[in-house]
């Protein structure tokens, strides 16, 4: 294995953005919504660096040095959390409505604004102190919005954000991956009671297969996304409404660092639950890194566009 292709398989692995990006096949209205969620990705692991270097040399992040970690910890965790609704509703209109719901890039570059409109007051009012504020957290060498000051007006900043960030973004992800779930299996369920009708053990075709598997991908990718999203911040939400509006005392600088931490790891999982997990992705893969031994069947050329779509 030479070292060129070593190179490129990291490159390629870590960062699905370039490939996105490259292969005319991946540049489509859906995976907008894909480099949106790269784009917020990269900003919570340039934290990272600053992070190390706080936590081995300095023992205590500046002002400066504090307000930038927050606010990219912000637009990262607000950022990622309202693209993955988005994606949410993309296919579940792919799928359930394959002819009237298709994305088209005006859509979906709207709706890309749309989100960071959403997304940028809560990451500048706590930046400008207009509404609560970021101070350190945990053993100091992190920070985020201050959910411990016992006043009324980061009681209510740390509520709003609760439902703001958290909930309405959290609902319509668990929305629309249950809808395409229960679309599946409803599919699946009419096509055995009408061939038990005819009397034959199947009515798909080896196109129709092929359609079915991408089908069983998207259903288990949505139920990671949903695992993934709920594991990694309905622990630091807790931990903020305690902070807010319960027994601080149970809040140690190391009760608050585990979920600040945990949370940031979805970033790493993100692309591979979207790229690596994407029959698209993993052909353009197969092509330009063929020691990796990915084998990816491509579609079959009169494969429908609802097929075709659902893992975009």
């Amino acid at each position: 294995m030479s070292p060129p292709r070593i190179m490129d398989f990291n490159r390629t692995v870590s960062r699905p953005l370039p490939l996105i990006l490259k292969a005319k096949p991946l540049r489509t209205p859906s995976n907008i919504f894909v480099v949106n969620l790269a784009f917020c990705d990269f900003m919570m692991l340039t934290k990272a660096p600053l992070f190390i270097h706080s936590t081995l040399f300095v023992g205590y992040l500046e002002h400066v040095h504090c307000q930038a970690f927050a606010a990219i910890g912000a637009i990262s965790g607000i950022g990622a959390a309202t693209t993955n609704a988005a994606i949410a509703y993309d296919r579940y209109n792919t799928i359930a409505r394959p002819f009237d719901g298709r994305m088209t890039y005006g859509k979906a570059f709207f709706i890309v604004i749309c989100i960071w409109c959403y997304a940028i007051p809560w990451i500048y009012l706590p930046l400008s102190e207009t509404w609560s504020r970021y101070v350190p957290e945990g053993f100091l060498t992190t920070c985020s919005f201050d959910y411990l000051t016992p006043t009324n007006e980061i009681r209510t900043f740390t509520g709003v954000m609760f439902v703001v960030c958290y909930c309405i973004p959290m609902s319509f992800i668990i929305y629309f991956y249950s809808q395409i779930v229960s679309h599946v299996f409803r599919h699946e369920k009419a096509l055995r009671e009408q061939a038990k009708k005819m009397n034959v053990d199947s009515l798909r075709s080896n196109q129709d297969a092929n359609a079915q598997s991408a089908e069983v991908r998207i259903a288990k990718a949505a139920i990671t996304i949903c695992f993934l999203f709920v594991a990694a911040w309905t622990p630091y939400a807790v931990v903020a409404l305690i902070g807010a509006f319960g027994d601080r005392s149970l809040l140690t600088p190391g009760v608050t660092m585990i979920p600040a931490t945990f949370c940031k790891t979805v970033a790493c999982f993100d692309p591979y639950v979207y790229a690596i997990s994407h029959p698209k992705y993993r052909m353009e893969l197969s092509k330009r890194i063929p020691c990796l031994g990915i084998k990816e069947t491509p579609p079959a050329a009169a494969e429908t566009q609802s097929t075709t779509t659902t893992t975009a």
